[in-house]
């Protein structure tokens, strides 16, 4: 099977209506760049992404960790995107792509099974429609699903009496997991590229002459719908909105061995493909300066109302004393990194299955295909 199947034309200016469709399930910034690829292979692309069903996940992968409401809200976030197709079926269906118009369908060249081993796809390409972009090496969401089986069994290990430190596979830093026995499931390292970065803070420029600055801070670890609606609320109080990043050794300080899930080149990207963000510092002082202030020229500080425990010092202080400092309710209060990892950590049993059944379904896959 070729890499592409139809390779599009730069002197093609006529808006082509591109699908892309998936799970979308803790979504990373490797399905964000998925979808600027595809909003990128035509000079004028109307983007549609088709997001599956809790109920059409379980029944051809297994269970999700994100709800569906979740998923379908997070990929309408991304600002590659121009609409979002709730409940798209597993299996991508021709009338689906007649019904909204499509002429190309985009996928990862990662083969996508359905319940039965099948190509997903297998129509589309068949129907000359489907076009092929690399997938992001160095994240998966099983990638992600491991780390936090590797927090729980860490914090297993503590509540024990046991000291962890000396284990290497529970080690933050250690090696990718080389026991996978897909190529599609196993990650490689993550080496973050300038190239990269730039990809993804396209579409941002500097604040305007007068613009009403909003700067918010934070982990933003997981990044994930709470955090979207978060900065929703906060661009609506002004016109530019920053984001500051902490470090991972800042984070870590404060939550522990594990902490935060995703290092701080893939928090920069998760962020940056969010509609809503229009620049973003990456290794933000913790608690906000007077040089951070006037340097940023900021007009308006944000925090939410659902703040982390374990800190002890006010980081807000000065913009308090200022009076440039605002509290929003925190949208979605339920929703933060710590219930997604405690989702995980809950049904670890299942998901660990659900892990096994798609690396073993992928390997068969692959072979029938060479056969």
């Amino acid at each position: 099977m070729s890499q592409q199947e139809n390779t599009p034309s730069s002197q093609e200016n006529t808006t082509k209506t591109i699908w892309l469709d998936g799970c979308f399930d803790m979504m990373h910034f490797g399905h964000a760049n998925v979808i600027r690829q595809a909003y990128n292979l035509f000079p004028n692309v109307k983007l549609l992404v088709g997001v599956h069903s809790d109920e059409e996940i379980l029944r051809h992968k297994g269970p999700t960790i994100m709800k569906a409401n979740e998923r379908y809200e997070h990929v309408r976030s991304c600002k590659w995107v121009d609409g979002v197709i709730e409940d798209a079926p597993y299996v991508t269906d021709l009338e689906m792509l007649k019904k909204y118009n499509v002429d190309y369908c985009v996928h990862g060249d990662d083969i996508s099974f359905d319940e039965n081993g099948e190509d997903s796809y297998k129509a589309i390409r068949q129907a000359g429609l489907m076009m092929i972009v690399p997938r992001t090496e160095g994240v998966s969401t099983t990638d992600i699903i491991g780390r936090m089986l590797k927090l729980s069994k860490y914090r297993e290990l503590v509540a024990q009496g046991i000291d962890p430190s000396g284990i290497e596979e529970l080690k933050p830093q250690s090696e990718v997991d080389q026991t996978c026995i897909s190529p599609y499931t196993r990650t490689r390292q993550h080496y973050p590229s300038v190239n990269q970065i730039n990809q993804f803070a396209a579409k941002t420029s500097p604040p305007p002459p007068g613009a009403k600055i909003v700067y918010v801070d934070g982990a933003f670890d997981m990044f994930h719908t709470g955090h979207i609606e978060f900065l929703k609320a906060a661009k609506k109080l002004g016109d530019y909105l920053i984001v500051g990043l902490h470090e991972d050794k800042v984070i870590s300080q404060f939550k522990g061995p594990h902490h935060p899930i995703m290092n701080i080149h893939e928090r920069l990207l998760s962020v940056l493909s969010c509609r809503y963000v229009d620049d973003v510092i990456i290794g933000a002082p913790f608690i906000v300066t007077q040089d951070l202030v006037d340097v940023m020229k900021i007009n308006i500080v944000v925090s939410g109302t659902v703040l982390e425990p374990e800190v002890k010092v006010d980081p807000y202080e000065l913009p308090k004393k200022l009076g440039i400092y605002h509290q929003i309710e925190s949208p979605c209060k339920e929703l933060t990194t710590t219930n997604i990892i405690n989702r995980i950590i809950d049904n670890a049993k299942r998901y660990e299955e659900r892990n096994a059944k798609k690396q073993a379904k992928e390997v068969q896959g692959i072979a029938n295909l060479n056969n």
